[in-house]
């Protein structure tokens, strides 16, 4: 059925296709990403984890660590050993790699050519999933239309074309850019029907100030406001920018949401933990989407990929309070998820985009506080230790902690990173896979129905 599907998105040239939920089965996938976890986030982020419930050091476990499929992913690009999230999360959702900086399209063209999206551009998971009438939703804790997520729906040159503002003219024109328009755009199905994440700005013009911060206003050129075009192109539409009106939806009422809780990427959840902001976490944002798509695909299944983005940034940011606190919680929100599933019909992967230059090392002592990790020489990042300012919500939580306000940010690793499997299919999920394998084994679980 799958290479049917992909066949006929080709060969007609249409991007609206919806078949008939007869011919679709109750199959489903749950795939969540720590971005930027590598195995050395991971094994740092059990004794952090232990250390939190005052457990031994060395009890810790991550929720999908029992897992019973493992296996090593290589994560190197078409054109580089190490890879950017745009490349990594494209070749997971398309099967095929492409060149750092670019989402939804092959190498056959450089970053920033508008041809690669006109004449290379490659159908997604979400894509085929909406096209077989299944549901489908999207969570980040970044901003929506970042790298990752826009990955699983978007097509662009350039990573960087998040709205109109961001897309050059020539872009523009040739209609190859603007990541936002492209979300509120998706002709597949009847459009995405969940998408919960930051990335307001990219929605809203430049006139319209932003509803929870009044100093603040969208990043759109002209008067488009595309969450109130979003709105209109359908019945039963839902939109909502905190917690409290996450949690008060009548699901009864509504049959596709879209949530943007911050104006740029979602609060580190050391930060949401405090208190600050009134938005929901990942655990609660994924718990709302099981339910949500459970309950709306009846018997057609659905694909849910979920992203927790603000690991790498921790990692990039050189501060491993903020990296290990948000792959605890990415745990968390998996081990919530796991008892509402039927595993007898649902994946469930947990993988990394790509590792981190995070490194653990020397010789601490078993029960050293690992959280106080600036204190300590065993964590070090490949240029330099140190916090860049300019990324958290609230700085006020930086004044508890020792940050270098100059240091450089951290880049990616190139070592491979680990996928976690249980569930429908999950025996592909071994040894040594390429990137892109994870695409088939994904496709395969929720639409060939293959068993375990």
């Amino acid at each position: 059925m799958l290479m049917l599907l992909k066949r006929c998105i080709t060969a007609l040239a249409i991007p609206f296709i919806f078949l008939s939920s007869q011919s679709v089965n109750a199959n489903s996938a749950v795939i969540f990403v720590g971005d930027g976890m590598g195995f050395t986030t991971i094994a740092a982020a059990r004794i952090f984890y232990a250390q939190k419930n005052k457990r031994d050091s060395l009890s810790g476990s991550l929720s999908f660590e029992t897992f019973p499929k493992i296996a090593l992913v290589k994560t190197a690009s078409a054109d580089a050993q190490i890879p950017d999230s745009a490349a990594t999360m494209s070749s997971i959702m398309t099967g095929v790699k492409t060149n750092s900086g670019m989402v939804g399209v092959g190498s056959r063209f450089l970053r920033g050519n508008c041809e690669a999206v006109k004449q290379d551009s490659l159908t997604t998971l979400v894509e085929l999933a909406e096209a077989s009438g299944k549901l489908t939703g999207i969570i980040s804790t970044s901003r929506i239309t970042d790298a990752t997520p826009a990955a699983a729906y978007a097509h662009v040159a350039d990573r960087k074309w998040e709205n109109n503002a961001s897309t050059p003219v020539r872009a523009r024109a040739g209609n190859c850019g603007d990541i936002a328009k492209q979300l509120i755009s998706f002709k597949y199905g009847n459009g995405i029907d969940l998408i919960l994440g930051g990335g307001r700005e990219n929605f809203l013009p430049k006139e319209l100030f932003d509803e929870e911060y009044p100093e603040e206003t969208g990043k759109r050129e002209g008067a488009e406001n595309l969450i109130q075009q979003w709105l209109s192109q359908s019945k039963g539409r839902r939109y909502v920018w905190n917690r409290s009106q996450l949690s008060s939806v009548d699901t009864r009422d509504t049959q596709q949401i879209l949530g943007l809780f911050e104006p740029k990427e979602m609060l580190f959840e050391a930060e949401r933990g405090l208190g600050r902001g009134d938005e929901p976490s990942l655990t609660e944002m994924v718990d709302f989407a099981i339910g949500f798509l459970q309950e709306k695909s009846g018997d057609r299944g659905f694909l849910l990929i979920v992203e927790a983005a603000r690991i790498d940034h921790g990692n990039h940011f050189k501060n491993t309070y903020l990296a290990l606190s948000d792959t605890v919680e990415l745990s968390t929100a998996v081990e919530k998820a796991m008892p509402s599933l039927d595993l007898a019909k649902t994946l469930v992967l947990v993988t990394a985009d790509h590792a981190s230059s995070l490194a653990f090392t020397g010789y601490p002592e078993k029960d050293m506080p690992v959280q106080a990790s600036l204190s300590f020489p065993s964590f070090t990042f490949l240029g330099g230790s140190g916090f860049q300012r300019g990324h958290m919500q609230d700085e006020t939580l930086l004044d508890s902690l020792d940050f270098d306000p100059n240091a450089v940010p951290s880049p990616h690793a190139g070592e491979d990173v680990p996928a976690y499997a249980v569930g429908k299919g999950s025996s592909a999920v071994s040894g040594v896979l390429e990137q892109k394998e994870l695409f088939n084994v994904i496709s395969d679980a929720i639409f060939d129905g293959v068993s375990d």
